[in-house]
């Protein structure tokens, strides 16, 4: 290769690497910039983590393993899919589709939690309070199935109030604009 195309093929090479790391750090810029999904994360977090004061106050430990449990108190779905939905409204509109798919999978969500997950739960609990008689006896001896598995409606209401209110504080911010 002659050395002016050898110099211009290193070039190329080394301009094309540079916007691809270009490219992926607006890439990261923007989806931080994405109202919806940060609101959303953050709704999470803070719902997953006052569990752990939550069960605190109720049980009198701290037992970090409830920032990454699904089911009980607050909805961690509920507060998640709410800052997602609002986000959106707030972003895009209430008539836009990308609202009403959401809106769709949030109610979707949210029924789950309270009602099918719900329902698992307190079979769950039956189920062990069989397994505990059966094992009593000394007949047989299985593994107790998780019983926190859904929420119940006030849980799930609790997680909306705290979607809202994780939208409506980062909207006030006027960061995203």
């Amino acid at each position: 290769m002659a050395g002016g195309r050898k110099n211009f093929y290193i070039f190329s090479i080394i301009s094309r690497r540079a916007y691809s790391l270009v490219d992926g750090m607006n890439a990261c810029l923007s989806v931080g910039r994405n109202f919806p999904l940060v609101a959303a994360l953050s709704a999470m977090a803070l719902a997953q983590g006052l569990k752990i004061f939550y069960y605190y106050w109720k049980d009198g430990e701290w037992v970090i393993a409830h920032l990454f449990e699904t089911g009980g108190m607050p909805s961690g779905h509920s507060a998640t899919v709410t800052a997602l939905t609002l986000g959106i409204a707030i972003t895009q509109g209430v008539g836009s589709p990308v609202f009403a798919a959401s809106m769709i999978f949030s109610i979707i969500i949210m029924y789950d939690a309270a009602g099918v997950r719900r329902a698992t739960g307190k079979q769950a609990l039956i189920l062990n309070r069989i397994v505990e008689d059966i094992y009593a006896t000394g007949k047989i001896r299985e593994e107790k199935l998780r019983e926190l598995v859904g929420h119940s409606p006030f849980e799930v209401f609790v997680g909306v109030v705290i979607g809202v209110i994780i939208v409506l504080s980062l909207r006030s911010t006027g960061w995203w604009m």
